[in-house]
């Protein structure tokens, strides 16, 4: 638990596929915040930012079973006032080959998931500039492409090639299964929220094989690093602590 005396984070880190872990390994001090939605479990990294697995230790939770507004509600008691992201996506674009990161620009929430922080409420939230512009220009550095769509969808299983086609012709750059649905939490939770995504393999259809999480799984770990150190680069820039 947090007590008074610590400093809080004003930067979080969620860690997606095999860039989770990664960041963990940093050490620091772990943390369990409680929200109305559930347990928030982190670490507050020596750096002073907070960094949290999406899919848990040892990545063991599905993107169906990834609790959003917990994480969400738990950066914003902890008064978190950005928040960095990681995605392993597939590649709707064959000049985005793997190991490509961009910093997306936009996203298609098709996931049917329609989560939201207002259960109760009635509020409309904008989405003009659907990831943080701040945010964002930190991560676009040497190698990070400026800007691409993120296809939402809902997992866990792979798309098949009409869904690809489909998501190609109506604007998508990539597809995953978390950062829309975590984008729209962050947003309402009043989060400023952006994402680098990093090409783990080429979608169904364009592959030209079979599609495999433990491809991915080495893809992402091959991209780990470089993900990593880019993703503290721009938490660091944005400010690690506040008292």
């Amino acid at each position: 638990m947090l007590t008074q005396d610590m400093e809080m984070p004003k930067v979080a880190i969620v860690g997606g596929t095999g860039i989770g872990d990664l960041l963990l390994k940093g050490g620091g001090r772990a943390v369990h915040v409680p929200t109305p939605f559930g347990l928030l479990r982190g670490r507050i990294s020596e750096s002073g930012f907070l960094v949290i697995a999406r899919h848990g230790p040892g990545h063991k939770l599905p993107p169906h079973r990834i609790d959003y507004r917990t994480m969400a509600g738990g950066l914003r008691s902890l008064g978190v006032e950005y928040c960095l992201a990681s995605a392993a996506v597939g590649s709707l674009r064959e000049d985005w080959g793997i190991g490509t990161m961009i910093a997306c620009s936009d996203f298609l929430e098709l996931s049917g998931r329609s989560i939201t922080m207002f259960e109760q409420d009635i509020r409309h939230t904008d989405f003009t500039d659907p990831f943080d512009p701040d945010a964002r220009r930190w991560l676009v550095q040497e190698g990070v492409i400026a800007g691409g769509v993120y296809v939402c969808a809902p997992g866990p299983r792979y798309e098949t090639p009409a869904e690809i086609e489909f998501y190609r012709r109506v604007g998508g750059d990539v597809v995953g299964m978390t950062a829309g649905t975590e984008a729209v939490a962050m947003r309402e939770a009043g989060i400023k929220y952006a994402v680098l995504a990093i090409v783990s393999n080429f979608a169904a259809g364009l592959a030209g094989k079979a599609l495999s999480h433990a491809e991915v799984e080495e893809s992402v770990r091959g991209s780990g690093e470089r993900a990593a150190a880019a993703l503290i680069t721009a938490a660091e820039a944005l400010g690690g602590t506040r008292v």
